[in-house]
Formats: C-alpha cells, structure tokens, sequence
C-alpha cells in the first residue's frame, strides 16, 4: 500500500514531492512577485523540515497565522480522529435500514465500492490543498487563497458556512443516532416489541442525545494530548469492532444467506412506491456516501499536528482507504445473516424496524435462545458511535475556532478564546450546544429533525468540492504544490470529484416515496436550498460590507491584514 501510495503522489526519496519546486504562475504564464514569494516559502519549508523545524509550524507562519493550540498530534493521531469520525460501525449501522429498502444487499455491496472511488477522489484532492495550506480553517482557507483576492471572501463565505454547519448536523446526527441506538437496546434489554419491552419516549431520546454531547463537551476540553489518546483508542475499537462483528455474527446465525443471494439480489421490494431499478439503486448509495464523510477533520486538526503539511494529507486519505477496506467487510459479514429483508424492516420484529439490531439479536437467540450476546454486540457499536461523536465535537470546535479568528461569527473574539491548556474552550461548548438546539426539531417531527441533518452529508461535501474546484479552475495554473500532491493527474482528479459531487447532490434531492406528501417529502433541498439563502442573504446585506476572508494575525505589514 505505501509503495502505490508514494507512485500516486510523486513523493521523491527524500519525502518531498518532486513538482514542490514548481512556480506559481498566473494564468499568462508570468510570475508575480506575490506568487515568487510563496513558492520560495514553501521551498523555505521543505528546507526547515530537513533541518528539524516543523514544517507544518513553518508553513502555518508564512500563511500568516501565529501558533495557539498545542501542535501534538501525530500522523497516527491525525488519522485517528478522520477515522473515527468516519466510523464504519457508526455509518453503515445507523443507515443499514436505507440499503436494504433500497436494493439491498447489490446496492450496498456494489454501491459500496462505486461511492468509495469517488470519495477517495475528493480526499486526493483535498489531502494535495491541505498539504499547501495546513490550517485549522482547512477548506474555507482553502477557497480564499485558490479563488484569488478579488472571490477570496466570497469564495471563504461561503465554504466555511456550508463546513461548519455541516459539521453542527454531523455532530447531532451522530449523536442523536447513538441515543437512538441506546433507546433500541434497551428495548431488546427489556423484552422487545413483542416482549412488553420499555420504548423511550421522545423526551428520554433527547435526554440521552444531551448527556452524551455533555460528556463529549467534557472530554474536549482537556488537552489535546488526552484527545490524541482517546482518539487511537477509538480508532483501535473501531477496527477491533469490526473484524470481531464481520465474523461473528455470520458464524453465530442458524441461517445464512447464500453468496448468491449477497452479491447478486436487488430488493425492488419497497413501501416507497419506487420500481425503477437505477433510481431504487441511487437512493441506495446514501448509506455508503454518509457513512464515507467526516474526514476533513485531518485538515482542521493540521495546526495541532506536527509536520502537518505532510501528516495531515496523509490522515485524509489513510482514514479514507481503511475506511474503504472495512466498511466493504463489515457489509459483507453483516449481510450474510440476513435472508428475510422485509422481516428486518418491520416495525413488529424485537427490535423494532432497526434492521442491524434485529440481525444481531435473532442471530444470537436463534442459536442460544438468548438475544443477550446480540445486545452486548450492539454495545460494541454504541462505543464506536460514542466516540465518533467526540471527534466529531473535537473537529467541529476547531473549524469553529478557525472561522471566529477571521470574524466570520457573531461574537468571533468570544469564540476564538483560548484557555491555558491550549484550547478553544468556548467554540467546544458553542459546537455542543447548537448539536443539541439542531436535534430539538425531532420533538416536533422526526422528518423535520431529518431535514435538519440531511446537510451533514451534501453541506460536508459541498464545502469539500468548492475549494477543489477552485483549484482545478481559477488557481488551475498558479496554485503551488505542497510536499503531498497529485503531479499532472491532480487538475484530472480534481475535475472528477468536483463533478461526482455535483451529481450526488443531485441525486440525494430527488423525492424518495410516491406519491409525494408532505410528510414523506425528502427535505434534503429544502435545509440545503435554505442554508445557500440565509448565507447569501447575509453576505449581501451584511458580510460583504466587513468580512475580507482570512486575516493574517502576524503579517509584519498589519496584524489584522486580509491574506
């Protein structure tokens, strides 16, 4: 894998990449002394990394930016938190219900492998920008520096909104889903459906989504050096989880399913009203697309990472790859023990329409006669989830912190506080709070609550295209490689992703029951369509009046000069 990794990204022997040295050059090919300066920066860096300087520290200064948080992570650790965000147990888990509805055990299986091309393109493409610009801000940074000066704080505006309230929803989505999950186990814990079990009202639900995201507000505000031992645990858990499930719940289940049956049965058996084949195929990729999100984190984390302008490429697309390879085996191992897919998603069965936890429960008392060691496999998961939810926090406190120190946010020198220990203490408890307040719809209707967190998956990867296709466009010609770059295929895998999520976009609006009602509306383009007016409207009427995009805290001309 390191050798094909290394041939991929044109890293010389010494680490470096081979086209580091290129200049920056405008669209008619001449080099301005602006884009002289920065190409001899980023030479200066690779030097500096040689001697024994940080280069991500080196690179972070000429970009303009003083260092606050603790720069302790290492590319383990960077990995760890994309990885565990990511989750494979979380994702596939919590959206298993969706693949089945729609396909089956040929859409995730397939499905699986289509959305993991097109998500490693986006992650190329985005680990070659980080490795250039290793910011906390990552991607509304990103888009300043490749639109140019004139776009820059439009282009900024409207990245760093879409990332940060895409990483609010994926917080309270992740999170609310493991208060679904314990509502669930408890359930099974108690008798089941049919068993007199207790069901949680949608008060407790809320209740258990508060205290967990208390907790994971607790937790981030100890030192980065806890967060980094925590996070390898939960990456750790996560691979552990997965190969013990991948086998034993095939292994345990009195009845399996034929290889037949996984890699070759498409379920057109729905109660959506939907029977063409590609269309029930496309919904089917949601599950695969949501779960294959969250990895950006490696790029908000790069100023807490040492040599971040290497390492925190690398956390994008290793989290991704091993992601890839474990999310396909656990689908695998999973879908084995299933053989009646409308069964697993009745509301009637023990565990009440989850489909996974039916899965777990049945194979365990089909053979015991006791569902218990099902239960103790779903705390395996629930564990996952825990803390994919904690670096999701971790992540989203440090966009958060990023954005308020270019005065993007109301109250942007409160939020970008930092305590004793190094960390954004105040954009941590900000990034819990609005996590619960975006969960509190499901009081009033779970399919409001659904519209709310529909923009983790297409608000993530519409701020992830923006800056790429920035990149592959207006800084096609003049953009300045960093140690970690595609060579002459990154305008190509660019375009690709750029594309891909032009399309997902697309695709994930389109209705998903027929006939349409309001209470089966997909409102996936209602929350996306929504957030682009409320962010256009305040950049109109207000933003472009005062915000410049990022702003240089130790520029030697003005401390608080527009980069």
């Amino acid at each position: 894998m390191c050798t094909v990794h290394a041939k991929v990204v044109g890293f010389d022997r010494k680490g470096e990449a081979a086209s580091s040295s290129i200049p920056n050059l405008q669209p008619n090919g001449k080099q301005t002394p602006e884009m002289t300066k920065e190409s001899s920066a980023s030479s200066k860096v690779h030097q500096d990394g040689d001697s024994g300087v940080d280069s991500g520290l080196s690179r972070l200064h000429q970009l303009g930016y003083k260092q606050e948080l603790k720069r302790d992570l290492s590319v383990l650790s960077n990995f760890a938190f994309s990885f565990s965000i990511i989750s494979v147990l979380m994702g596939i888990t919590t959206l298993y219900n969706t693949g089945l509805r729609y396909g089956g055990p040929l859409t995730m299986v397939y499905g699986w492998l289509v959305v993991s091309f097109f998500t490693m393109t986006v992650g190329l493409s985005m680990a070659e920008i980080c490795s250039s610009y290793p910011t906390s801000g990552g991607l509304y940074y990103w888009s300043a520096r490749l639109a140019g000066k004139e776009w820059a704080p439009f282009a900024s505006w409207i990245t760093g909104w879409f990332n940060i309230v895409g990483q609010w929803a994926n917080a309270a989505s992740v999170n609310f889903s493991l208060a679904q999950l314990l509502e669930v186990i408890i359930l099974l814990s108690t008798g089941g459906t049919n068993g007199g079990g207790y069901v949680a009202s949608k008060y407790v639900v809320i209740g258990f989504h508060a205290a967990i995201l208390l907790s994971h507000a607790l937790l981030n505000s100890l030192s980065i050096t806890w967060l980094s031992i925590l996070g390898q645990f939960a990456a750790a858990w996560n691979v552990m989880g997965v190969l013990l499930l991948m086998i034993l719940i095939p292994l345990v289940a009195t009845q399996k399913a034929s290889a037949d049956f996984v890699f070759t049965h498409f379920n057109t058996e729905n109660d959506s009203g939907i029977h063409s084949r590609p269309y029930i195929f496309v919904l089917g990729l949601l599950m695969s697309q949501y779960t294959l999100a969250g990895y950006d984190a490696s790029a908000h984390m790069t100023e807490e990472t040492k040599d971040a302008d290497k390492n925190g490429p690398k956390g994008i697309v290793g989290a991704i790859g091993i992601s890839i390879v474990f999310g396909w085996a656990y689908l695998l191992g999973i879908t084995f023990a299933v053989t009646d897919i409308p069964q697993l998603l009745s509301s009637e069965n023990e565990a009440g329409g989850y489909a996974i936890a039916q899965v777990f429960y049945q194979a365990f008392k089909s053979r015991y006669g006791s569902g218990i060691g099902g239960i103790f496999c779903l705390g395996i998961v629930a564990v996952a989830i825990y803390f994919s939810g904690m670096s999701s926090v971790t992540s989203t406190s440090r966009m958060t912190y990023a954005f308020s120190r270019d005065g993007a946010m109301p109250l942007s020198s409160f939020w970008h506080k930092v305590d004793s220990r190094e960390v954004p203490i105040n954009a941590v408890w900000l990034s819990a709070f609005v996590s619960f307040a975006m969960a509190l719809p499901s009081l009033g209707s779970l399919v409001a609550f659904q519209a709310m967190v529909s923009i983790t998956t297409l608000g993530l990867y519409i701020s992830y295209a923006l800056p790429i296709f920035f990149r592959v466009t207006l800084a096609r010609k003049s953009f300045v490689p960093g140690p970690f770059n595609l060579g002459r295929w990154g305008v190509a895998v660019g375009w690709v992703a750029v594309i891909w999520v032009g399309a997902i976009t697309i695709l994930f609006s389109l209705p998903v029951v027929y006939p349409v009602a309001p209470d089966k509306l997909n409102y996936t383009p209602v929350a996306v369509g929504g957030l682009l007016v409320i962010v256009l409207s305040w950049w109109f009427l207000s933003a472009r009046l005062w915000f410049r995009g990022p702003v240089a805290n130790i520029s030697p001309v003005s401390r608080h000069s527009p980069i």
